[in-house]
């Protein structure tokens, strides 16, 4: 027989191989993964996690459509990494995290912070001597964040999103979600800043950012120093 009679034979098995490691061990392994349920006296008290919904499930494709996985990552490391140290969340994320994600948004680098768990009240990023640290990160601290970072982040080198509100001019009363800025940010008299329905459901994604939930397959949960008020 030929040489080139091995030749198609091992070219199939080179791709059967390379099928079953990259495709199909990881599907029986991930694929078939359900939401941990937690049950208290026979009735489920908590499932996690949830698939998004309405505008954070928009947000996602904002967070998608402007480049913002380019410089923030959605994967906490375990405790080999600094991740923990950090604040960027309470265990390592694990493969159950990101079911109901196709696909995940993992992110391509660190330029800024982990964002697994920005939702989350225990998120910290800034050291506690910061002055512009905040208590919370509530919606109108994200929507201020986007609108111009070095605002409320010290020496921050997001770039502005400000492309992603609207400035017009107030009718009647200010509208409730007009920001509220320094006098070097703040539009001219009697007009107001307000943010864009892309604004609004990216900061609604970002708000449902929160993967501390505990699985046993992510190991012991971290005691996170306390926010402080």
């Amino acid at each position: 027989m030929s040489r080139s009679g091995f030749f198609f034979p091992g070219l199939l098995a080179c791709f059967a191989v390379s099928f079953g490691i990259t495709v199909y061990a990881p599907h029986s392994q991930i694929g078939a993964l359900l939401p941990s349920f937690k049950d208290e006296e026979g009735l489920i008290t908590d499932v996690y996690p949830v698939a998004q919904g309405g505008n954070a499930a928009s947000g996602r494709e904002v967070y998608i459509s402007q480049g913002c996985q380019a410089c923030h990552s959605q994967v906490v490391r375990g405790s080999e990494s600094a991740d923990i140290d950090r604040g960027w969340g309470s265990r390592r994320t694990v493969a159950r995290d990101y079911i109901f994600e196709a696909p995940p948004v993992l992110g391509f680098s660190r330029i800024g912070p982990d964002l697994t768990n920005v939702g989350s009240e225990t998120w910290r990023n800034e050291p506690e001597t910061d002055t512009l640290r905040p208590d919370k990160r509530d919606r109108a601290w994200q929507l201020k964040h986007l609108y111009y970072p070095k605002a409320v982040v010290k020496g921050s080198n997001m770039p502005s999103y400000a492309y992603l509100f609207e400035e017009r001019k107030i009718s009647g009363h200010p509208s409730s979600d007009a920001l509220v800025l320094p006098a070097h940010l703040a539009p001219k008299a009697g007009y107001e800043i307000v943010p864009s329905s892309d604004a609004k459901a990216l900061v609604a994604y970002l708000a449902s950012l929160n993967r501390s939930s505990p699985l046993k397959e992510a190991g012991a949960i971290a005691a996170l120093a306390p926010v402080k008020k």
